[in-house]
């Protein structure tokens, strides 16, 4: 199951190729040696081809077959193809098939044209969100020692309040002014709490946490496509950022863990001065320790066969 899968990679200067019926990858430096990396397709969401790369015909075929959505990008994952360089989103190219199911895209149908109850989902979508982020902060014993604990007044009111404001919203540019202020408060919390003075949300930022930021959303990016995918829901049936949007649906569904997961770990790795590489396999770590994934198919599962609209 897709949401039981642990792995998505990024790769740059590497060729991503297919071997004895594996999906293998090289550098300049190992093919000298004949070294290759396997990547386990099987229990692999996203492939991420960052600067340098290349893939064969052969190896997007098992990729395809196994379900695996790959998507190319700048480095470090963050700037973005076929667009200009402040574009923010990746070229995902996703596997083809006939053969997902059909409930959910129907289900999602059977509601989606109603603005109200579009408005609705999005409320759904954004209370799942705040849920999601309780219940992390309130376990996760490393963010509680860096000050992100949902139980501490500051923050707990804070939660509080966005959840009592968001079924007041009465469209979805306010839901997205509403939240994007609970964003803008927790960034200044997570400053405080790591020290990490000045900090100015920059998606062209050098600094670290930008930097850092902007990876894990892209991360969270590859969960929320592959959810949208794997239930057959296409990109543009988007609840909140906006129905010409493009992938709009994968920000919606990415913003159930951001706040969460990626927003912390962004801050307190900037703090301890730890490299890209090692922030990458933190946030992958998370994803799956607070079972990411799942999360997002519980949420869009149950708003796709949702009957009740009272929020």
């Amino acid at each position: 199951m897709h949401s039981k899968r642990a792995n998505i990679f990024y790769l740059q200067y590497c060729r991503v190729l297919q071997k004895d019926g594996r999906v293998l990858y090289l550098t300049e430096d190992d093919k000298a040696n004949h070294q290759y990396f396997n990547i386990p397709i099987a229990n692999t969401t996203s492939i991420l081809l960052g600067t340098g790369t290349s893939i064969t015909q052969a190896a997007m075929r098992l990729l395809s077959q196994a379900g695996v959505l790959v998507g190319f990008c700048g480095g470090g994952g963050t700037p973005l193809f076929m667009g200009s360089e402040k574009e923010i989103f990746v070229e995902w190219l996703t596997p083809q098939s006939e053969y997902r199911p059909t409930e959910y895209i129907q289900g999602w149908m059977n509601w989606w044209f109603d603005d109200y109850k579009r408005l609705q989902a999005a409320q759904a979508m954004q209370l799942a969100r705040i849920e999601f982020l309780r219940r992390v902060w309130q376990r996760d014993k490393d963010f509680k020692q860096h000050g992100f604990d949902s139980s501490d007044s500051h923050i707990s009111s804070l939660i509080d309040e966005h959840k009592r404001q968001i079924p007041l919203q009465d469209n979805t540019m306010h839901l997205l002014q509403l939240e994007a202020r609970l964003t803008k408060a927790l960034y200044r919390v997570a400053a405080e709490n790591t020290n990490y003075s000045g900090f100015t949300r920059d998606h062209d930022g050098l600094d670290k946490a930008n930097g850092f930021l902007n990876h894990g959303n892209y991360l969270a990016y590859g969960l929320g496509a592959t959810t949208a995918w794997v239930l057959g829901i296409p990109h543009g049936f988007a609840v909140m950022h906006g129905k010409t949007r493009r992938g709009a649906l994968v920000f919606d569904i990415a913003d159930i863990v951001k706040d969460a997961l990626v927003l912390p770990l962004s801050f307190i790795c900037a703090s301890e001065n730890l490299s890209e590489k090692e922030f990458h396999q933190e946030c992958l770590n998370y994803f799956t320790q607070y079972k990411a994934l799942d999360e997002m198919f519980e949420v869009v599962k149950s708003l796709a066969i949702k009957t009740d609209w009272k929020i």
